[in-house]
């Protein structure tokens, strides 16, 4: 890290030092960018932006096992031999993307993401060094011995954030990357219709930086508590913040205000099962993503009056995490309580459910566990237990209907709580197992805002921020990450985000050396 010199010229400024932004300013240093800036207004302890607090999740293309073999760390080819991985072509990838948006993601910026995330990967892990693992503990069951896979999601990242943060900072730093810290974006700077650089508040001091591009990264506006209820409404105001407080629509506003264009699902937004006993307007930079619950599937959510909301075994749970937190918010009070008993808990993930992590709250019988919950905000006691008692009557009716189905988490087994005899309102589509072996487990939760979908509409071949005036891009403004609009509506796979902002980062710190080259 350094502070501002007497030198105040650049080839490419990057606004953000999180994911995104280290790909990018990375990615313009090795393109030919002699001086490269990355500015970000939070303290040097809070760099990282929203990147570290992730798994480290990379959604991409690829073969099979012996694919991304050659890019992992934590599987030899030996044991390689017990995986089962599905191939995940561009089709996958790109008819999740569009299912879990109904349809209305952007298709060229999908496409842009789907293309280009192996070689993303691929680079992460050789010019970055980030230590990609298999993710056997997120994405992964073992069954019949075997380590099988689900979901269309593998890579992860040894340390999860923390580990792919400090990747960036290790090769930022040796590629001679300047990073300056307290340091806020304020306003670009234009001549006629092109970015020419930025002014930065150093502490209270506005200083003007020069710089031919411009790249964007600093975040949505999830952090920013009148921005969520003017685009996401009211009930959004008490959502608890999942990551860094410094993102407050920042980058929004800088490039709004020179005639940007904004895009994509400004009312959506990623948002998860949270832990309800987290802090609320910031993540703990310790448990970081141990704070996320979403074991939902194994188990039931009920909300504070006792009913069930949302089908817990409608998709496999990087299909669904991402919108049930937006569910849980618009129940009573904005919590709910998840609910196991003793044949599932322990595949609960220890490091989001352990004891020293969350909150486990046991009875000996539902009615004992339904006391201890009314101390915890349980409104509808004899609700809660009727419904998991009728909840059990469907379990148990499928099974006798359909005794050739089995119970397997690692796939969608089908074992629902719909047969001729009973029918819930409500169904839970798989992994319908009835909650009857004592002791019982409930963990209650609340709705986590990760990050906001709607941003800034980019041509997706340069990462370039398209004019509202000209439909065209504003020659050197530049965005990526969770600013880019129209990838995401409504809902998301996980592990696209990591991978969008490494897609886009690259494409837009090598458009960030050409007009360096150019100057």
């Amino acid at each position: 890290m350094s502070t501002p010199s007497q030198e105040l010229a650049f080839d490419c400024i990057v606004v953000g030092s999180g994911h995104a932004g280290s790909c990018a300013a990375l990615s313009a240093r090795d393109a030919g960018c002699e001086r490269v800036l990355v500015v970000d207004k939070c303290p040097p302890e809070w760099v990282g932006g929203n990147g570290f607090f992730t798994a480290g999740a990379h959604r991409t293309v690829h073969s099979g096992v012996q694919d991304l073999l050659p890019i992992v760390q934590n599987v030899t080819p030996e044991a390689a031999k017990t995986i089962d991985m599905d191939p995940y072509t561009a089709e996958d990838f790109t008819g999740d993307i569009m299912r879990l948006g109904q349809g209305q993601s952007d298709p060229s910026v999908v496409k842009a993401v789907v293309d280009g995330s192996r070689d993303a990967v691929q680079w992460l892990a050789e010019r970055v060094k980030v230590p990609f693992i298999f993710s056997f503990h997120r994405q992964a069951y073992l069954v019949n011995g075997r380590q099988v896979f689900w979901g269309g999601l593998v890579l992860s990242v040894e340390d999860g954030g923390k580990g792919l943060i400090a990747a960036h900072q290790a090769a930022l730093g040796a590629a001679g990357v300047e990073t300056w810290f307290n340091t806020a974006a304020t306003e670009l700077l234009v001549d006629g219709d092109s970015v020419v650089g930025l002014v930065v508040d150093g502490e209270g001091t506005p200083v003007r930086l020069r710089a031919p591009a411009v790249i964007l990264a600093c975040g949505g506006f999830e952090a920013n508590k009148n921005l969520r209820g003017r685009y996401l409404g009211s009930d959004w105001e008490r959502a608890k913040v999942r990551g860094t407080p410094y993102n407050t629509g920042d980058g929004l506003t800088l490039a709004q205000r020179i005639g940007a264009r904004l895009t994509g699902d400004l009312a959506g937004c990623h948002s998860t099962c949270w832990d309800a006993n987290a802090p609320s307007d910031r993540g703990d930079r310790e448990l970081s993503n141990q704070f996320t619950k979403s074991g939902y599937p194994l188990g039931l959510m009920l909300n504070a009056q006792g009913a069930r909301f949302v089908d817990e075994g409608e998709d496999f749970r990087n299909y669904t995490y991402a919108k049930f937190g937006r569910a849980i918010l618009a129940q009573p009070g904005g919590v709910a309580f998840q609910v196991w008993d003793s044949q599932v808990a322990p595949l609960l993930r220890k490091e989001e459910y352990a004891d020293d992590v969350v909150e486990r709250i046991w009875g000996d019988s539902l009615d004992e566990l339904a006391d201890k919950l009314v101390g915890k905000g349980l409104e509808g006691k004899d609700a809660f237990v009727q419904t998991i008692a009728r909840y059990n009557e469907a379990a148990r009716a499928f099974r006798e209907e359909h005794p050739e189905k089995t119970w397997d988490p690692a796939v969608k087994d089908g074992l629902s709580t719909q047969s001729n005899a009973v029918k819930l309102e409500l169904s839970k589509s798989n992994w319908a197992l009835p909650i009857e072996k004592a002791p019982f487990l409930a963990v209650k939760v609340t709705c986590g805002i990760t990050f906001t979908f709607g941003g800034l509409a980019i041509d997706p071949d340069t990462a370039g921020v398209i004019s509202d005036a000209t439909g065209e891009p504003i020659p050197g403004l530049f965005c990526t990450g969770e600013l880019v609009g129209g990838l995401f509506y409504k809902n998301y796979p996980g592990g696209s985000g990591l991978t969008g902002g490494a897609v886009f980062g690259r494409k837009a710190g090598r458009e960030a050396a050409k007009l360096a080259a150019a100057a």
